[in-house]
């Protein structure tokens, strides 16, 4: 069996989950949930990072695992999507996306950054993954591919309608069972989602967030603004 490899790349306090749970919903569909996290934290210096003994101990941490067990593993259904996050492309060779179907989830960064900043209090412009969001991006693009880029406010805005959008340009049929799922964690979940998918084991389908609303700390604006030229680039990319 030929499987189309979905390969997502978001910025975290996004609906990079919900859009996880979306395809895990689909039964022609299996998912991973961020293979690349415990390789970005055994390649980074952080001083704090919820749960990281937990994503230490259960993930690979070379590259070349990461590919062989979660990323080109043999999968026994016709989609496999791969849930993953920027920031934790760090030194890292990216031809092996050529050989995937490059999804970027982007947000506001006004509402990205208000969102992240309740639990790291002073995020970093890698922290919230645009810049390296567009530095991927333009790879694939300078290497002849054509990534999609999804806004996430415009997904929530008519949810049916721009999956179908986004099946089309991917090649898959849509699947109503996208729109709707159980509350609750998924068996896929990665051991950190305690920390961070409250609100997604909350809901049923897609919903605003609750941080569409709240004021960014003024500490900050100059984050906001140098994240907004990156959120401007990709926005562009048809």
């Amino acid at each position: 069996m030929k499987t189309k490899r979905i390969n997502l790349i978001s910025g975290p306090r996004n609906i990079s989950t919900a859009l996880m749970y979306s395809f895990a919903n689909r039964p022609d569909t299996d998912v991973v949930d961020e293979p690349m996290y415990a390789y970005y934290l055994s390649n980074t210096s952080i001083e704090y990072h919820p749960g990281t003994e937990e994503i230490l101990a259960s993930l690979p941490h070379t590259m070349e695992e990461v590919k062989k067990q979660l990323i080109f593993n043999e999968v026994d259904c016709p989609i496999y999507f791969i849930k993953g996050m920027a920031h934790h492309y760090v030194d890292l060779d990216l031809s092996f996306l050529l050989e995937l179907e490059n999804i970027f989830l982007i947000r506001d960064p006004y509402q990205l950054i208000s969102s992240f900043c309740k639990v790291i209090e002073n995020p970093t412009l890698d922290d919230i993954g645009l810049k390296r969001e567009w530095e991927i991006c333009a790879y694939l693009i300078n290497h002849g591919k054509s990534p999609t880029v999804l806004d996430s406010n415009v997904i929530l805005s008519n949810p049916k309608l721009e999956l179908e959008k986004l099946c089309r340009k991917v090649q898959i049929p849509f699947r109503k069972e996208m729109l709707h799922w159980e509350a609750g964690p998924i068996e896929k979940d990665g051991s950190w989602a305690k920390y961070w998918y409250s609100n997604v084991w909350k809901s049923t389908g897609f919903q605003k967030q609750k941080s569409s609303t709240q004021k960014l700390p003024e500490r900050l604006i100059p984050l906001y603004k140098e994240s907004m030229k990156y959120f401007e680039l990709l926005k562009g990319v048809s």
